[in-house]
């Protein structure tokens, strides 16, 4: 497969396929991070996971679904991996090699998925941050971040004030710095600290499956 993978660059903000869309490509990310959303009949939209370069974009061709009611959005620009979706298919169904690599990705996606329902419904909107911050951060190669409020809670399905007001906690206290739509985390471990338990499940599993 290596010969047909084509870099491509992935702006802010590109949306990779909406909801019922039939794949034409899988992706694999180098430095961008993209968000997996569920969108409303409303227009409102939370996200379900973030994939970056341990993953991939477009696992229901694998799955046999050839579409997903989700939509995938590049939530951190960068660079990624594009591959034809006839190529990828051959490829998963020849090698085993790669079918189990890609059904352990799923995986470790599935736990991340689940536990970030749980942690939208049981847990503050100051830990749901630190949350996202921390799996955002594991996925880029610095510890900077561009995006702004209004975005964030696009993703966590949350008020923008909610989210102004848990920032503000978190540049109180020395954690992050924000300034014009770019988040600095200046303290990771105190980040962790003040997260719930939803990242480090997610953390374990993750290296657990993709060592």
């Amino acid at each position: 497969m290596l010969p047909h993978l084509e870099l491509v660059e992935m702006p802010l903000g590109k949306v990779l396929y909406e909801s019922g869309d039939t794949l034409s490509h899988v992706y694999f990310p180098v430095d961008c991070i993209v968000s997996l959303l569920y969108v409303m009949e409303n227009g409102a939209s939370a996200e379900i996971s973030v994939i970056g370069n341990e993953g991939i974009i477009g696992i229901s061709l694998f799955m046999g679904g050839e579409s997903t009611p989700s939509r995938a959005i590049v939530q951190s620009a960068g660079q990624a991996y594009r591959l034809c979706s006839r190529i990828f298919k051959e490829g998963f169904h020849r090698h085993s090699e790669v079918l189990y690599l890609l059904l352990r990705y799923v995986q470790s996606l599935i736990t991340q998925m689940a536990q970030t329902a749980v942690c939208n419904r049981h847990h503050s909107i100051d830990q749901q941050l630190c949350r996202w911050l921390l799996l955002s951060l594991d996925r880029l190669p610095s510890n900077k971040l561009t995006m702004t409020q209004e975005l964030i809670a696009n993703m966590l399905g949350v008020r923008r004030e909610g989210v102004t007001e848990a920032a503000g906690k978190l540049q109180k206290l020395g954690v992050i710095k924000y300034h014009r739509g770019q988040i600095t985390v200046l303290d990771r471990p105190k980040l962790e600290e003040l997260c719930c338990e939803c990242y480090a499940v997610v953390k374990k599993e993750t290296d657990r499956l993709l060592p």
